[in-house]
Formats: structure tokens, sequence, C-alpha cells
């Protein structure tokens, strides 16, 4: 058996437990928060509807400066998937009976033997495992045998480990990477499939959205007087070619909704790591940091210029109320500006590892009063991210009481390019030795959490506590 160790990462994907966010490059999950993907490439315009007064002030990305200023309905461009439920992959290769059986057993027998718990969760292996070679014995094609091994570890119950195909291993290598490529408008969004429409976590700088003047927490009710979630399904109708308008129906909590008209444009990179000096009365420099997810290796950069260009701070927030996790190599140079030494262990059935941090300071960063916000989205590395500078004394928690969710995964590669992901470890924070899986991280000051959609950055009570809480107003 060949078994090829990446990086821990702490999954989140279809029926996944973990907590994730999608951008209007996103494709999310109905049911469950959406997940980071990148959306097709657009195609060429089939029909115009009649175009939009062009005000003064409309921004005009370049390239577009020349091009007719029109809305097009997603649905009317020849080829444009207007629903797609899961991310748009290319196919997978075939893959012969006999080699899906040797994948299966090296599969098999992977989880036999690395599996985080060895009572399989209190589910019985050897029967769950008779069961799927039965159904590859008996003749699958290629998709239905990759759909069949994520449905055997599924039934081990842990809602973290998960089997993925050569495509979806391609296509989460990309996004892990921040590659990006789509035409939209540039904003990180999450639905909310039960209230029918989108709210704006974060905004990319430099995008028609910023230059629209588009903030997070603003919500978008729908698009050219189309919604966004139709039967509990969200439609990316934000989408579309390039240098076509959209005109979106936009409402700040506490406020009316009005129209905006946004240009689209190809977007090959984003930033999704918000960061601001907080307006304050006693004249202390508060720094913002919204981190809303470890899944994009760009990630560490851009908190590192943000806190290059804050200079020394009287104070710090990082808000991971929505951080769904992701992977060590983001997380791990994250907490190097913050912390430093051993916070921690990763145990796995036979054996334990350090999680040991190497200080890497910028400005006061290793000594600045710091604050992590919490909340039901905080999962898998968000979780230890934020219990373990507060159980080493580096940090306080405000938010609510977080599920527990600290298992790691690790990848093993089979011969025909699929991958699992295989819960392997869970984590013991170095001081308290808390069991956070089972109890969640308890928060310092406990806030309610209204809803990220129901206030603007200067009505959230977290973060007014978390002000609060650092000594200043």
């Amino acid at each position: 058996m060949t078994l090829k160790r990446l990086f821990l990462i702490s999954i989140f994907f279809l029926g996944m437990a973990c907590n994730t966010v999608t951008r209007t490059l996103e494709v999310p999950t109905a049911g469950l928060p959406p997940t980071i993907a990148p959306p097709p490439t657009a195609v060429p315009l089939a029909t115009v509807a009649p175009a939009p007064t062009r005000a003064d002030s409309l921004y005009i990305p370049p390239g577009c400066e020349n091009a007719p200023l029109a809305t097009v309905d997603p649905t009317e461009v020849a080829g444009h998937p207007l629903v797609v439920p899961t991310p748009t992959v290319e196919p997978n290769p075939t893959i012969s009976q006999d080699k899906q059986l040797a994948v299966f057993e090296d599969f098999a027998e992977t989880v036999s033997e690395v599996y985080l718990y060895p009572d399989f969760n209190g589910h019985d292996w050897a029967a769950i495992t008779a069961k799927y070679r039965a159904r590859v014995k008996s003749g699958l094609d290629t998709e239905t045998f990759y759909t069949d091994m994520n449905a055997m570890i599924a039934e081990l119950g842990d809602d973290h480990s998960r089997f993925q195909s050569p495509a979806e291993v391609k296509q989460e290598d990309a996004d892990l990477a921040g590659v990006t490529d789509y035409v939209g408008i540039g904003v990180l969004v999450q639905p909310l499939l039960d209230k029918g429409y989108v709210t704006i976590l974060t905004v990319s700088p430099d995008s028609p959205a910023d230059h629209a003047g588009l903030k997070p927490h603003d919500n978008i009710l729908s698009a050219d007087d189309r919604p966004l979630i139709e039967d509990g399904v969200y439609l990316p109708r934000v989408r579309g070619p390039e240098c076509t308008a959209v005109v979106l129906s936009v409402q700040t909590p506490g406020q009316s909704a009005r129209d905006m008209t946004v240009v689209r444009r190809r977007i090959t990179a984003f930033n999704s790591v918000r960061a601001e000096l907080l307006p304050t009365t006693d004249g202390s420099r508060i720094g913002y940091i919204f981190l809303p997810s470890f899944f994009d290796e760009t990630i560490p950069g851009h908190v590192k210029e943000a806190l290059q260009a804050f200079g020394d701070l009287d104070g710090l927030i990082i808000d991971n109320r929505l951080n769904g996790g992701g992977s060590s190599t983001v997380v791990e140079p994250i907490l190097g500006y913050l912390a430093k030494g051993t916070l921690g262990q990763f145990r796995s059935r036979a054996e334990s590892r350090p999680l040991t941090v190497q200080p890497d300071p910028v400005n006061n960063s290793q000594t600045v009063p710091l604050v992590i916000l919490v909340g039901k989205g905080t999962v898998s590395f968000g979780e230890i991210f934020s219990g373990a500078l507060q159980d080493s004394g580096r940090a306080k928690i405000v938010g609510v009481l977080t599920d527990g969710n600290v298992e790691t995964l690790y990848p093993y590669y089979f011969e025909d390019g699929s991958r699992a992901w295989i819960a392997h470890e869970r984590f013991e924070p170095a001081v308290s030795h808390a069991d956070w899986e089972t109890n969640g991280i308890i928060p310092d000051v406990a806030v309610a959490d209204p809803g990220w959609d129901t206030v603007t950055p200067a009505t959230d009570p977290t973060v007014a506590a978390a002000v609060m809480l650092l000594g200043h107003k």
C-alpha cells in the first residue's frame, strides 16, 4: 500500500459538519454554508437585454470601456450553468473493474490501519467493507464507483472523513493554492437559504463591487429583478459574461433596499481577508482582521500585509466566527505572527506530535492585546487556532460556545489519482488538556450572535464587546 501525506487539513465539503464560505466564484451546497470553488469561465453572450442608463459614477472595469453596457439573464447564455449544486469539475478518466478493486482494497486497508478511532466510531468496518466490495465486484461505472467510495467512508459517521475522485482532487488543490479565474463582481458571500438572499462577507479590493461601494454585511436581495435563491437552491445570477452589467437590489442592515448597477469583470486574484482599523472614541488603534477560512494559501500573506499596514496597535481583533478551517500550511504562519512555542498536541491512535509555532513578529503582533471572535461557524482549524491562543493565555475569546470539531485529517493517495481524507488525529491543548471535540471552546465573554446579515460593522455587538474587553471604546 502506498500512502502519501502532504499536509494536515480540516476538510469541509458536502455532507460535512464543517463550515465554509463562498464567493461569487462560488457554488454552495444546499442546506449547508457554501464551499469555496471557482465558477465556470464565462461563455459567449447569446441575447442582450436593454442597456441600463450609464451613470457618471458607474465604474467601468479596464477593458470594458468600449463594450456595450447591457444586462444579461444567465439563463439566456448558451451553456451557462445556472444551477450547479456541487463544484463543476472535469470528467474522471474511466477506471476498469480491476483497477476499481485495487483502489478499493487499498482504501479499505488504509482506513483499517490509520483511522483515529480503533472501534471505527462504533461501526463494523469489516461489514461495511464486505458490502462495498460486493458492489464493486457486481460492476460499477466510473462515477458510481467514486460515489460509492465516498458513501463507504461516510458510514463511519464522523462527518469529516471523505473520498475524492481524481477530478475532485485537482479542483480542491487549485482552491487551496488560491487559484482564481471567474467573471463576477468580486465579493465573498454566504447564501442564507432560509431567508432567500445572500450576505456579503468580504469585498475584494479594487473589484467592481469595491468600486460600487458594496460592504461586508450588505445583503444582495436580487440580481436583475430575479431572486438569487429559489426553492432552497442558490442561483449564481451575479455571475455572467465579462463586461456585462448586473443590476443588484442591495440592503444594508437597518436601511431600505437600493438598486445599483455593477459591471462584471474577470477576477484572477481575490483577497478574502478583510482588515481595517476600527473607529474608537478614545484614540486607540484597534486592528480588525476577518478570516473567512484557512483554505487558501494566499491568506497568510494578506494577513502579514495587513499587520504591516496597521503598524503598532493598542489591540487586535481576529474574527473567526465563520472560519470553517483549512490547511495547517495556512494556519501555522498566521499563528507565528501572534504567538510562539508549543500550543498543544495532535494525538493519533498510537502517537502524538506537537503544534510548535516559530515566532514571526510583524510590528508588535507578538505582544499586542488580542481578542478572537468565535461562533457556531468556527470549525476545525478555525476552532484549534482560536482555542490554542486562548489556552496559552495569548488571547481572550468573545462569542458563543463552539460546537467542538478538532479532528484533523490526513490525505492518502491511490494509484488512479483519487484521494481519501481520513480522520487521523485530535487536538489537545497544551495547558488545560480540554476535550474540545466533546465540549467545544468556552468564550471568556459570551455574546449572542444576532446574525451577520442583521448588523453592520458599526452595530455588531460581538465586535463592540471585543473592543470593550481590550479596555477601549
